[in-house]
């Protein structure tokens, strides 16, 4: 039996569509909340493969949902290049800025740093196998894309409107070439590697698409997923890729035709049913996560509609960006309910 997800992403259209959300496993979920307490480096609960595989379970196991995902971070892969990656108390990921081409040029990739993910995903795999309440639930793997993962590696962090970044793009253009360069052959060596140790399905997150300008995005967003799909496909060619270009807009029907991805996730700010995509390529999206913090008749109301404007089309429900660190679990089980029935 083909797993729901799997089958949407070959172009299959199902009813009711397969559902998970972005941020699934997280801090709104207490059992997730209870682990976090006893492991304060987020950098090594990340790469300890008992705790990540049990924090990618606790959803699924609680809510039933058609997909589990990976529990990582997108900055693995910097810390896989040999830049310094910490986690700063209530203030998000921090990392030594790269300060020229030189700090570039001394990026090396170690997939050793990431072995535990790998086992992590072996895990997964082998425990959902064995739970029939978990069985037929897909596992995604995933990583950031090279611009997402790029502006915390020149500007040390997040939360800007990358400046930085895109000052260093347009001024030197070669090296940001490199950077990207070397981003596209690390992160296809990390998804690789995801896919041979059992990932079913990968994602790829462009969280920060809606920061880069007209004028650069063929060379910052298209042009390196496209070389990262195509270097995966080589390996794995039936496995499929999701990309999430957020807040990408109108590049959405570019990006479909582009960069060879299977499935497009669609923000909330987009009206999902007006996207225009290759018939092959699904659609992943796109509830208000304020309306699933909220719950409720206009939390339900919603999902219906998104449900019936996507009727007949390859379509996965998912949330525009991922769970809110407030939302009570229920709303979780509410809306799982609501889709399913």
């Amino acid at each position: 039996m083909v797993k729901k997800l799997l089958s949407v992403l070959k172009g299959e259209p199902q009813s009711p569509p397969p559902v998970w959300l972005m941020r699934q496993a997280g801090r709104y979920l207490p059992e997730y909340r209870a682990l976090r307490a006893n492991a304060p480096d987020f950098v090594a609960y990340c790469l300890n493969p008992e705790l990540a595989t049990e924090v990618t379970l606790q959803p699924v196991r609680r809510f039933h949902l058609d997909a589990a995902i990976l529990f990582a971070d997108i900055l693995l892969v910097p810390h896989a290049l040999g830049q310094k990656l910490w986690f700063a108390e209530g203030e998000g990921p921090r990392l030594d800025p790269l300060e020229d081409a030189a700090a570039i040029a001394a990026l090396r990739y170690d997939p050793a740093k990431l072995a535990p993910v790998m086992q992590t995903i072996r895990n997964v795999r082998a425990a959902m196998a064995a739970d029939a309440n978990m069985a037929n639930a897909a596992l995604i793997g995933f990583a950031g894309s090279p611009w997402t993962v790029a502006t915390y590696m020149i500007e040390g962090k997040g939360g800007t409107d990358h400046e930085k970044i895109r000052a260093l793009a347009w001024r030197e253009p070669q090296t940001f070439a490199r950077l990207m360069d070397v981003l596209v052959d690390a992160t296809s060596q990390y998804l690789i590697a995801q896919a041979e140790a059992g990932a079913e399905a990968l994602q790829l997150f462009e969280s920060w698409a809606a920061t880069v300008p007209a004028g650069l995005f063929e060379a910052a967003v298209l042009n390196p997923t496209a070389r990262i799909v195509a270097n995966v496909k080589a390996k794995h060619p039936d496995l499929p890729i999701i990309g999430f270009p957020r807040g990408a807009g109108s590049w959405l029907t570019r990006y479909a035709e582009a960069t060879g991805v299977n499935g497009i996730g669609v923000d909330q700010m987009t009206d999902i049913a007006a996207v225009k995509v290759p018939a092959r390529v699904a659609l992943q999206g796109n509830l208000d996560p304020v309306l699933l913090l909220q719950g409720g008749d206009a939390m339900r109301a919603e999902a219906k509609r998104l449900i019936e404007a996507m009727k007949g089309k390859p379509f996965i429900f998912n949330l525009g960006h991922g769970v809110m660190q407030p939302t009570p679990p229920d709303h979780v089980a509410e809306l799982v309910a609501a889709i399913r029935s």
